[in-house]
């Protein structure tokens, strides 16, 4: 069981925005020049602690885009992070790709980034009109292993509108290599 005091600690560091506010309304009832001193130390502590955050966004940017396809796993090993952190912001990361040009899908319970030149790849397979398997087979230097993403990706990039018509259609594209 933990000591007392060190419970009390870890209850401050956790809310220590609420004390602080606290013990400036205290101190602004005695001495208003303090209080105002006070909040906005208080207020400048505030803003630094995203600092963290923004760096690591950053960081985690600057790394997906070094790679064709990354799971969740990878990066958190990487950074050495939790993996729910980063399954978070991986998550916080689909929600706003509607105008990027990577992709970022969730498959398996994990998350699943694949960089620009990979989706431009598949959207150009896509339209020459090749079915899933020979889609695959061309993907395979891009580090797509199974029908399952590309079925997944195909369905994550009509959803958000980035995936156009085919120029002609698999059975068309079928019949024209079994003729030729």
């Amino acid at each position: 069981m933990p000591k007392k005091y060190i419970v009390i600690i870890k209850t401050i560091g956790r809310k220590w925005f609420i004390f602080l506010v606290a013990i400036i309304l205290i101190v602004a009832i005695y001495n208003t020049l303090v209080a105002i001193w006070m909040a906005g130390i208080t207020l400048a502590l505030f803003l630094l602690s995203y600092i963290p955050s923004l760096l690591f966004k950053r960081k985690l940017n600057k790394f997906l885009k070094k790679f064709y396809k990354l799971e969740d796993e990878l990066i958190a090993r990487k950074f050495k992070k939790p993996l729910q952190k980063i399954q978070d912001k991986m998550f916080e990361l689909s929600q706003k790709q509607e105008k990027k040009n990577w992709l970022i899908v969730f498959i398996n319970k994990q998350y699943i980034f694949y960089h620009e030149k990979t989706i431009e790849k598949f959207e150009e397979v896509y339209k020459k009109g090749y079915s899933e398997k020979e889609i695959l087979d061309n993907l395979k230097n891009f580090k797509i292993n199974t029908r399952a993403e590309i079925k997944v990706i195909k369905e994550s990039l009509i959803k958000l509108n980035r995936l156009s018509e085919r120029e002609i259609s698999v059975k068309e594209h079928r019949e024209k290599q079994r003729f030729a």
